[in-house]
């Protein structure tokens, strides 16, 4: 159809029907009505189809181990809570986080698979590069971690969450390698492993603390320390061996201590309580010798004649009963005087030239009395005289 000027003309041939086609030229009113009835089914589901999309967004939820930091024209606000949530469609959007402890390998490739080996080379288990650490007495080492780490701040995080695993990485190797550094390779693999572990979980938590990127250490673990190679890993087990051998006889030593001290401390004890005793015997002693002695000067003081003679009565008593005489004869016999006898009975004599009996004793020292008789009675008598004139001397003056 043609419209022109809003008029109707018929073609040649006047109005008759058999004189040729009819050509009919329709208003523009009537196309319009046409149009508009056409296009009010597409309008109705285009605004439905936006109804629903705006009723959809309108809505979100979170779970108990979600986050969101919700922007309004670009401006971050944060949601902690769980639960269904509404915001303004088309203007505001959600970016949901997770509360969860993530981790984050160094020194290794937790994806490795062990039963397909064909991309080794491009995933190994370990990663030299980050693992490979030099130590305090210039020895390398390798070195696993593992870093656990969470979102504190979400805002935070979503503003640097193109950077932030980056630097949480960057400066987590940058510790490790310092400290591992200020470690010998021995504290490194043995004993030095949590003291590492707590001085890289507290100098990492600072820094990110001052990076202000919304992430927190939560925990970091050695893995696995060893040498980087099979030699000097194998003469480092030889040292930890020796060790545990060394450990295993310092408590058998203290074993055996404990065992052995309490006897030599009983027997310490009782030595010296032996000492103790002893010494209260010798000074009881000597003190009663010295109580002695001042009471045998104090008589000796008084009688000095009779005293003397009682001592040396007394010291002979206790030298004749074990002193033996013998009596060398002019013809080469010898004889030895019984001076025993007056304790233990007569004894057989015996001499150099032979052995007698008895009786020959008896009959010789019956002879030699004889001879010697006058002279030591004479002799001995006026000794005796002399002493009692004496010790009537000291009984009636105390002099000589």
């Amino acid at each position: 159809m043609n419209f022109f000027m809003g008029k109707k003309f018929v073609g040649p041939g006047g109005g008759s029907n058999k004189q040729g086609p009819e050509v009919v030229f329709d208003n523009g009113e009537e196309s319009n009505k046409r149009m508009k009835k056409m296009l009010r089914p597409i309008k109705i589901a285009i605004v439905v189809a936006v109804l629903a999309i705006a009723a959809f967004d309108s809505f979100y939820t979170l779970s108990e181990n979600e986050m969101a930091v919700l922007t309004t024209f670009g401006r971050p606000s944060s949601v902690t809570t769980s639960g269904p949530k509404f915001k303004v469609p088309f203007i505001q959007k959600v970016h949901k986080m997770s509360k969860e402890i993530k981790g984050m390998p160094i020194g290794y490739d937790p994806d490795y698979n062990a039963q397909n080996h064909a991309d080794s080379e491009n995933n190994p288990v370990s990663v030299t590069s980050e693992s490979e650490m030099i130590t305090k007495d210039f020895n390398f080492v390798n070195v696993d971690f593992y870093i656990e780490y969470q979102i504190v701040d979400p805002i935070k995080a979503y503003i640097h969450s193109d950077t932030a695993i980056p630097i949480l990485k960057n400066l987590a190797q940058s510790y490790i390698r310092d400290t591992v550094g200020s470690y010998s390779v021995d504290e490194v693999i043995t004993t030095g492993k949590s003291e590492i572990q707590a001085k890289v979980k507290a100098l990492l938590s600072e820094r990110l603390e001052q990076e202000d990127i919304g992430l927190g250490i939560n925990n970091v673990t050695i893995q696995d320390a060893q040498p980087p190679t099979d030699a000097v890993n194998n003469a480092f087990k030889a040292v930890e061996d020796a060790k545990q051998g060394m450990d295993t006889k310092i408590n058998e030593a203290r074993k055996y201590q404990s065992q052995q001290l309490p006897a030599a401390n009983a027997k310490a004890d009782k030595a010296a309580r032996d000492a103790e005793a002893y010494r209260q015997q010798r000074i009881s002693e000597a003190e009663g010798q010295v109580s002695r002695f001042n009471d045998m000067y104090q008589e000796y003081a008084k009688y000095p004649l009779i005293t003397k003679k009682r001592m040396f009565y007394e010291t002979m008593e206790d030298i004749l009963p074990g002193l033996k005489v013998i009596i060398n004869g002019s013809d080469g016999t010898q004889t030895m005087l019984p001076l025993d006898s007056f304790v233990t009975g007569p004894q057989t004599g015996t001499g150099s030239q032979g052995s007698y009996s008895s009786q020959d004793n008896q009959t010789n020292q019956a002879n030699q009395a004889s001879q010697e008789g006058s002279g030591s009675q004479s002799s001995q008598s006026g000794a005796y005289d002399q002493d009692d004139t004496d010790e009537n001397n000291d009984q009636n003056g105390g002099g000589q």
